[in-house]
């Protein structure tokens, strides 16, 4: 047992295990944190978060680029794939993420505390879009051809999803910025910089767009919540880089992989 803890603490435990347990509870208090408050700042008017989505759709409408009814009917009219995104969307997000954090943390450790200041930036960032502009998602606006296929995945059609006691804590107009796509654009930014194999950097550069078209499809984010995700994700970077690396650029800055 002593040469298995051994085999994987040099393997994989690059800063040893007290390091590892550290930046597990960092994540999960953070991820804790973010959830209550997502859930806090959802606001006591039932009326703004529809108003801000039509806000939404008028501006799409007003420069041609409302699409996301059409190209939820062309995924629809295909089952095997409609199924395939609802499943991607309820399971990708933080199956993906969690398994390249854990790949950053293990194979590229270097990186891996800049990656983490950038998520704990964008965290934050997405509370305050959540709190300013609550907005009602596409699925949950059926008057404009959008159909909840979330919901018709999980329950066999029925429609209604029984949340417990966690709905609570849940912000059902947490549509702007879009996190999946947020989380999508630095995973694969941080990927494609951090693999050498260049296949594998061009899958992960194609991974923002697939998460893109898995949100819309499944009528959870519109264009611009797309746009404000990747935005959103942009600027953590770019403050993680300004501030936090600056600050401590020996263990806090971004190390690319070398050919």
């Amino acid at each position: 047992m002593g040469r298995v803890l051994a085999f994987i603490e040099a393997r994989l435990l690059p800063r040893g295990w007290v390091d590892l347990l550290r930046q597990i509870l960092l994540f999960v208090g953070a991820l804790l944190l973010y959830n209550l408050v997502r859930g806090i700042v959802a606001g006591d008017n039932p009326y703004k978060p529809f108003g801000d989505a039509m806000r939404i759709i008028d501006i799409e409408r007003t420069l041609h680029v409302f699409i996301e009814p059409s190209v939820q009917a062309w995924a629809l009219n295909r089952h095997w794939l409609i199924n395939a995104t609802d499943w991607i969307y309820l399971n990708g997000h933080f199956v993906v993420t969690l398994g390249v954090l854990a790949f950053i943390y293990a194979r590229r450790n270097q990186s891996f505390y800049f990656v983490r200041n950038m998520f704990m930036i964008a965290m934050g960032l997405a509370l305050i879009g959540y709190w300013l502009y609550p907005t009602a998602p596409p699925r949950l606006m059926p008057e404009w051809g959008f159909t909840d296929a979330i919901s018709n995945f999980v329950t066999g059609g029925t429609g209604s999803i029984d949340f417990g006691p966690t709905k609570a804590f849940m912000n059902f107009y947490a549509a702007v910025p879009s996190m999946h796509v947020c989380f999508a654009v630095m995973i694969g930014g941080s990927m494609v910089r951090l693999v050498s194999w260049r296949p594998g950097r061009a899958m992960w550069a194609l991974y923002p767009l697939l998460v893109t078209f898995v949100v819309v499809a499944t009528a959870n984010h519109y264009l611009i919540d797309v746009f404000l995700g990747a935005v959103t994700a942009g600027m953590s970077a770019l403050l993680a880089q300004r501030l936090l690396a600056r600050a401590r650029p020996d263990a806090w800055a971004f190390a690319p992989a070398t050919a």
